[in-house]
């Protein structure tokens, strides 16, 4: 609930060492989640501000959504995100009736300051493998991979690989993959690549995401 305790939890799972989960044969049940907040607010984001958070999970091609709503309990503050975002997406992932094997996060694991951003923090929280999705990586750096579906490349953080750009489709920009919790490279590529369709980002994420904004726009936000 405060910036010192979240630092606090964050160096302690930063050293913690679990066994490591491998995705079950046929992938088993993916969720993503994805959180969004009301527009036309001055600078990045304030405590207070309305939230809308969804989760979707896919299991054996059918679409279970939950969408929660609620106010940011902290503001915008880079490498604390777990304070504004996490219990709205905790709550969300909660809502699903059926628990998923590993869940999809837009945020990042290892590739922070204290190693822990909130795709790792989450997973821990809800006890569930985790990995991280998104379009930039936080403080690692990597060249991009070949343009060829399935092709990654490292980011690094000095010589610490954190994690992977992913290259989903040919001609299409690459993501940025991060392993959080329970989770190492091999498998946070696999569960990425093997959640995604026809569009640029893994389904349960792409339509978390859509689930959310169109929550905030019944709402009367855009």
């Amino acid at each position: 609930m405060t910036a010192d305790a979240l630092v606090a939890a964050q160096e302690e799972l930063a050293s913690a060492r679990l066994p490591p989960w491998r995705p079950p044969s046929g992938g088993g049940a993916v969720a993503g989640c994805f959180v969004c907040f009301g527009r036309g607010r001055v600078g990045p984001g304030a405590a207070n501000d309305p939230g809308w958070a969804a989760a979707a999970l896919l299991v054996d091609g059918e679409l279970r959504v939950a969408v929660t709503t609620g106010r940011a309990a902290a503001p915008y503050v880079a490498g604390l995100l777990a304070l504004r975002d996490g219990p709205l997406l905790e709550a969300a992932v909660r809502g699903l009736p059926l628990r998923p094997d590993v869940v999809l996060v837009n945020a990042t694991g290892r590739d922070h300051p204290r190693r822990v951003g909130l795709a790792l923090h989450l997973g821990a929280r809800l006890d569930l493998p985790s990995v991280g999705v998104t379009a930039q990586p936080l403080i690692a750096r990597g060249e991009w991979p070949a343009d060829e579906p399935g092709a990654h490349a490292p980011l690094r953080i000095g010589d610490e690989v954190v994690g992977c750009w992913l290259r989903l489709r040919r001609h299409v920009r690459p993501l940025a993959i991060h392993p959080g919790w329970r989770t190492d490279l091999d498998a946070a590529i696999a569960v990425a690549a093997a959640a995604t369709r026809d569009a640029v980002t893994p389904e349960p994420l792409r339509q978390a995401r859509r689930a959310a904004r169109l929550a905030r726009t019944a709402a009367g936000l855009s």
